[in-house]
């Protein structure tokens, strides 16, 4: 199957160019909203169900379906036919990718009909670009591309969606959301609409209080403080922050604060190495939004505690420290641990990473 060139940003991009249009009522007879990450499909789905048809026409002229209980066929013969009482129906197929022979339905695809609005919702994967489904929906309609984002990028997503609600949300509190509910854009959005709803009336900007009081995720016991206690190299205050897990197993599970570690040391890698290359060659440092960009940080604002953390943790100690990081991640497996529990395990990784 031919890649994609697709990225994230430029799927979302697309979304937001896709809404606006459907918005605006400029539709298309085909859609084809395909791709890896299933909130932007979800989100336009929804949008052409609420907003193509007025509600007293939806029960006659909308159809919902999912592709593991039709086939190809029998959507053909649903598209071609009339709308009631003119206008057009909007016909949505949703999990297009279990739909028992769908490269047939280049035979619609064709021709479509001038009467019928047609939405497949591919998920999982990107349907064939070789195939005559794909080519002729390029030709005669609109090929939506969803792609997920990696870890450095929610960041920026999670700030302008929170700003297209009509609020901000500061970085610190970025981190703090997303450290908690990772890659996941369905259920960041999902709290984030209910933390908004929570607010107190003309509130414009969102803050760590806000989502420890309503969403329950703590600002003071989080990974995002643990890798900022370990820059600072404040040990009392990380061993609190590794009691508070050990007490709370099920919020803050070993394996995702080992993860957050793992990244915190790779970057503070690749700090001390672009300076190290700096000296050497007896250049100047990249720009600040260069090494935000090296380091993969959702924000330039990030990097003042990895500056900070690098004169701290030369790299013989972070190779050091990398090392202890692939120990333990064996022993949270149950390699080589005995009887002790992933709470003690951390607090015995700290206390080793402290005495380097």
């Amino acid at each position: 199957m031919a890649k994609s060139k697709k990225n994230f940003r430029d799927s979302w991009a697309d979304f937001t160019a896709l809404s606006t249009q459907i918005g605006q009522r400029k539709f298309a007879p085909v859609y084809l909203l395909m791709g890896e990450e299933p909130y932007f499909i979800d989100r336009l789905s929804e949008q052409f169900a609420e907003q193509v048809l007025a509600p007293e026409e939806r029960d006659f002229n909308q159809t919902i379906l999912y592709g593991k209980d039709s086939d190809a066929g029998a959507l053909i013969n649903l598209c071609r036919q009339m709308p009631m009482m003119g206008g057009v129906q909007l016909v949505i197929l949703r999990e297009a990718q279990a739909l028992r022979h769908l490269e047939q339905l280049s035979l619609y695809v064709s021709k479509p009909s001038a009467a019928t609005i047609l939405v497949l919702c591919h998920k999982e994967k990107s349907l064939d670009r070789r195939g005559q489904l794909f080519k002729q929906i390029e030709k005669c309609g609109v090929v939506f591309e969803s792609t997920s984002p990696r870890e450095y990028e929610i960041g920026g997503w999670v700030s302008d969606y929170v700003r297209s609600k009509g609020c901000t949300i500061d970085a610190a509190s970025v981190e703090i959301l997303t450290e908690h509910l990772g890659a996941d854009l369905s259920k960041i959005s999902n709290e984030v609409g209910k933390l908004l709803t929570y607010l107190p009336e003309g509130t414009r900007k969102i803050t760590a209080d806000h989502i420890e009081q309503n969403i329950g995720i703590s600002k003071e016991f989080n990974n995002f403080e643990l890798t900022r206690a370990l820059s600072e190299r404040n040990m009392a205050r990380a061993m609190r922050i590794a009691d508070h897990f050990a007490r709370n197993p099920k919020e803050n599970p070993l394996v995702v604060t080992l993860s957050t570690l793992y990244t915190h040391f790779q970057r503070i890698f690749i700090l001390n190495y672009q300076r190290w290359v700096a000296r050497r060659k007896g250049t100047a440092l990249p720009s600040e939004m260069e090494l935000a960009r090296m380091l993969k940080l959702p924000t330039a604002y990030f990097l003042k505690e990895y500056q900070q953390a690098a004169t701290l943790y030369p790299n013989p100690k972070v190779f050091a420290i990398l090392g202890l990081l692939r120990e333990y991640d064996l022993k949270s497996k149950g390699v080589n641990v005995g009887q002790t529990d992933n709470g003690e395990l951390l607090k015995e990784l700290l206390l080793k990473i402290f005495a380097l």
